[in-house]
C-alpha cells in the first residue's frame, strides 16, 4: 500500500509538470542549485553518516569515492543543475511534419516519457542529476536509491521538495522511497501501472536484476567493462598518458578503462614504461601470459578477468596480432559502454570505429570523456548500453519520446 500511494501522486504530479513552461522549470532548478549550497553543510553532515557505515561495511576505495560528497561535489550539482537552464527545452520540437496523400497534416513532436523510475547505487549525486534532468524533460521522477547512501539521498529529496512546494509546485514531481528493504524494489519493479520508464544505475548485478525481474520498460545503463587498444603506430608517450587518465583519474565509475590491448610488435619496448607509470599510481596488473613474461610485478589473468568492471586499481592487459584481433576480444567480453583505439593509422581507426560494438568508440582519446557534461549534454541520467531507446551518455533529449499530432478537415477513411 505505502508504493501504492506514493506512485498514485507521482502518476498525477507526472501532468503538472508536463504543464510547467521553460521559465517556471529553470527557476525552480536555480532555486534548488542555491539551497545545495545553502545547506551544503547538512548535506556533508548527512553524507559522512553513510561513509561511516561504508568504511564499517569495508566497501571498497572506488565505491566509497563514489559515494562520498564534498563540497566541491556539491558545487558540481549545483553547477549541473545551473547549466540544465542553458540548455534547450527538448519538449513540444516538431521533428517532422508531412501532408499524405489522403490531405491529414501530420506532425511527429517531442513529448515527455511521463513517470520515470531510477533504482540506483551508492551515488547521491544522481539523485540531483536525476531530477533536474527528468524535471526540465517534462517528467515526474521517482528514486530508489541504495540503502549505502539513504541518508545523503533524504536530505537532498528534501531540499529539492522543499523548492517545488515553495514555488508553487506539486511536491510529488520528485518521488523518494524512502525504504532499504529487498521486497520493496522487488515490488517497484512490477508497477507498470505507474511508472512509465525505469532506469537503473550501479552494478552489474543490480543492473541485470531490473533488467531480468521488471514489468516496466527498461533502460539499461551502466556496467562499463572499457577497453583500450595499442595499435602498432600509437604514439606510446601519448599512450601511457591516455592508459593513467582513462584507468586513474576516477577509479569507481563506469567510463574507467578496465582492459587493455596491446599490439604484439611493440609489447616488449611499451610495457615496462607503463608498468612504471602505472606502479607509481598504485594499479594492479593481471597479465596474460606473453605479457608477464615482460612485467616484473603482475598477477595471471583469468578468463573472468578479461569480463571483469573491477572499479579498482585494477587492469587487465593481453596481447593481440592484429587490430582484427582486437576487436574480436572486445565485442566478445565488453559491456558495450565505451573502448578506444590509439593509433596513427587511420585505416585502423577507422576499422575500430565501424567494427566494435559499443556506445561510444574513440580514436586517440581516453575512455572518460564518455559523459553527460563532456558531450555538452549537462548532466546525464546514464549511459545506455542498449540500443533501444536511447545509447550513450542520456541528458534530456533521451528523456522524451514523441506523439503524432494530425489536424484534418473531415477526412473520413473510405
Amino acid at each position: 500500500m505505502y508504493l501504492k500511494e506514493l506512485l498514485s501522486k507521482a502518476k498525477q504530479a507526472k501532468y503538472d509538470v508536463q504543464k510547467l513552461t521553460k521559465e517556471q522549470k529553470n527557476n525552480v532548478l536555480l532555486k534548488v542549485a542555491d539551497a545545495f549550497i545553502k545547506h551544503a553543510d547538512i548535506i556533508i553532515s548527512e553524507n559522512e553518516k553513510d561513509i561511516a557505515y561504508a568504511v564499517e561495511k569495508g566497501m571498497s576505495d572506488g565505491l566509497i569515492d563514489r559515494l562520498r560528497l564534498t563540497l566541491p561535489r556539491i558545487e558540481g550539482m549545483s553547477e549541473g543543475l545551473r547549466q540544465i537552464t542553458d540548455l534547450e527545452d527538448p519538449t513540444g520540437r516538431v521533428l517532422e511534419e508531412f501532408k499524405p496523400a489522403n490531405g491529414l497534416h501530420v506532425k511527429k513532436v517531442s513529448v515527455p516519457l511521463g513517470l520515470i523510475g531510477v533504482i540506483y547505487e551508492s551515488r547521491p549525486n544522481v539523485t540531483a542529476d536525476a531530477f533536474g534532468l527528468c524535471f526540465m524533460a517534462g517528467n515526474a521522477v521517482v528514486l530508489k536509491g541504495g540503502s549505502d547512501a539513504i541518508h545523503s539521498n533524504r536530505v537532498i529529496v528534501k531540499i529539492i521538495r522543499e523548492v517545488l512546494e515553495k514555488e508553487g509546485h506539486n511536491p510529488d514531481i520528485l518521488s523518494f522511497v524512502d525504504s532499504t528493504k529487498r521486497e520493496t524494489v522487488m515490488e517497484l519493479m512490477k508497477m507498470n501501472e505507474y511508472i512509465d520508464v525505469l532506469i537503473p544505475r550501479g552494478g552489474a548485478s543490480l543492473i541485470q536484476s531490473v533488467v531480468n525481474n521488471s514489468t516496466i520498460p527498461v533502460i539499461e545503463t551502466g556496467t562499463g567493462n572499457c577497453h583500450i587498444y595499442v595499435d602498432d603506430s600509437a604514439d606510446l608517450n601519448e599512450a601511457v598518458k591516455i592508459i593513467l587518465n582513462a584507468k586513474t583519474q576516477r577509479i569507481g565509475v563506469c567510463n574507467a578503462c578496465e582492459s587493455l590491448l596491446i599490439h604484439n610488435s611493440i609489447y616488449e619496448s611499451f610495457l615496462p614504461t607503463l608498468e612504471k607509470a602505472l606502479k607509481e599510481k598504485n594499479v594492479e596488473i593481471r597479465a596474460d601470459e606473453i605479457s608477464a613474461t615482460i612485467l616484473k610485478d603482475c598477477i595471471p589473468a583469468t578468463e573472468e578477468d578479461y569480463y571483469k568492471e573491477y572499479l579498482d586499481y585494477i587492469i587487465s592487459i593481453k596481447i593481440v596480432n592484429n587490430v582484427d584481433e582486437a576487436i574480436t576480444h572486445i565485442n566478445k567480453y565488453n559491456t558495450h559502454h565505451s573502448d578506444a583505439i590509439l593509433t596513427k593509422n587511420m585505416n585502423n581507426a577507422e576499422k575500430f570505429l565501424n567494427e566494435v560494438d559499443s556506445a561510444c568508440v574513440y580514436v586517440n582519446a581516453s575512455t572518460r570523456f564518455t559523459d553527460g557534461f563532456e558531450f555538452g549534454f549537462g548532466a546525464e541520467i546514464g549511459i545506455s548500453t542498449q540500443k533501444l531507446h536511447a545509447r550513450g551518455p542520456m541528458g534530456l533529449k533521451e528523456l522524451n519520446t514523441y506523439k503524432y499530432e494530425i489536424i484534418g478537415n473531415g477526412q473520413i477513411r473510405g
